[in-house]
């Protein structure tokens, strides 16, 4: 296609393109959250729910099952891990390849290193511009979210899952130093300052 205005992605397509494959990996596990299928295990970690478990990792029946990049990672997450394990799975590389093949057959990343063409640039750009970080997710839907992770990264996870986001390690822990300062973990992606793990919303997630 020569337009990508012709080309409808996915928030994990698009957070591909923005930020790579853990960027991408991480909108899959958002959204597997959301549908009540994965919560944060030990420290740093992610599992499949008590619910998921009982029901062979499938999210509740009202919903459709998952498919392609969130069915590996739920499949996965059988075994708990963190972000970066999670990212170097068989299954989920597996996934996160036939991805990037058809955004390269799409003429959104180039060959033969599949970094985004000047074309995904600017359209992730321009959603960015159209679709700025949420004050609060209330009232936001399902996909309003994962658009706003696969746009913004950790910014979004902090108004939008931060409980959930700050347990499962996919953003940074604040940690006390000396003389009563905050300091931000080497672990920490954004910076920046501390930050609650309250929503914006006051509501759980």
């Amino acid at each position: 296609m020569s337009s990508t205005e012709m080309i409808r992605l996915e928030p994990r397509e698009i957070a591909l393109l923005r930020g790579g494959p853990r960027a991408a990996v991480t909108v899959a596990v958002v959204a597997l959250h959301l549908r009540g299928a994965v919560e944060a295990g030990r420290p740093g970690t992610m599992r499949v729910s008590e619910a998921g478990d009982a029901d062979a990792g499938q999210p509740p029946p009202s919903l459709p099952p998952p498919e392609g990049l969130e069915k590996a990672v739920l499949e996965s997450l059988h075994e708990p891990a963190g972000l970066r394990k999670l990212a170097k799975r068989p299954d989920v590389r597996l996934a996160v390849a036939l991805m990037r093949v058809g955004l390269a057959e799409a003429g959104l990343l180039r060959y033969p290193l599949l970094g985004p063409t000047r074309a995904a640039r600017r359209h992730v750009r321009d959603l960015r511009e159209r679709h700025p970080l949420p004050a609060s997710r209330r009232g936001m839907t399902e996909h309003d979210k994962l658009l706003a992770v696969a746009l913004h990264g950790e910014a979004a996870l902090r108004a939008l899952v931060p409980r959930f986001a700050l347990r499962a390690g996919l953003t940074g822990r604040a940690e006390v130093a000396d003389k009563g300062l905050l300091r931000h973990s080497p672990r920490g992606g954004t910076g920046g300052a501390a930050y609650s793990c309250g929503g914006g919303d006051g509501g759980s997630d």
